[in-house]
């Protein structure tokens, strides 16, 4: 007679349906769970354009362009990037220079140093963080608008000037 524990093959468990797992839930959030960022060393130098949609670390020199059209991107503490960036969220722990656009958010961590234009929905910035260029925080906003309502005081009311270490913001 056939038994089920029979057909199984020594040292594979046994999963609750005895056909493993379900191949539309459980294998798409183990795949995200486990979905690790790519990476570029100290010793990796680039210098051109890199695009991609998933998470990048850069702890090494890098020279150009970074887009993430979805993705994170981390500046390490030995990272040091000469690039327009544009990525969902930016975290910098390490020296950027160019211009930032962080869709969500873009977070200067203690160690991070910063020389150019940030552009994001949040800004949060560590104590010891060094921010030096324009800021423009929030939602974006309509620059016809603004152009058209240049002139009022309740618009220029609305604009402020916050200095940041050496540089200046614009909030």
């Amino acid at each position: 007679m056939w038994k089920k524990d029979d057909s199984r093959p020594q040292g594979v468990p046994e999963s609750s349906t005895g056909f493993g797992p379900s191949p539309t839930r459980d294998t798409a959030s183990a795949s995200v769970s486990s979905r690790g960022a790519a990476s570029i060393g100290q010793g990796i130098r680039i210098k051109g354009e890199i695009t991609g949609s998933e998470d990048l670390i850069v702890d090494g020199p890098v020279e150009g362009k970074l887009q993430l059209t979805n993705g994170s991107l981390t500046v390490g503490p030995n990272g040091t990037v000469k690039a327009d960036i544009t990525a969902r969220e930016v975290i910098v722990r390490g020296r950027v220079e160019g211009k930032i656009l962080g869709r969500d958010r873009v977070q200067l961590s203690s160690t991070g140093n910063v020389i150019g234009e940030v552009q994001t929905q949040r800004l949060a910035i560590e104590d010891g963080a060094v921010l030096r260029g324009k800021v423009e925080t929030g939602k974006p906003h309509d620059k016809g608008a603004e152009d058209r309502g240049a002139s009022s005081s309740t618009n220029k009311a609305a604009l402020g000037s916050v200095s940041v270490g050496s540089g200046s913001a614009v909030i």
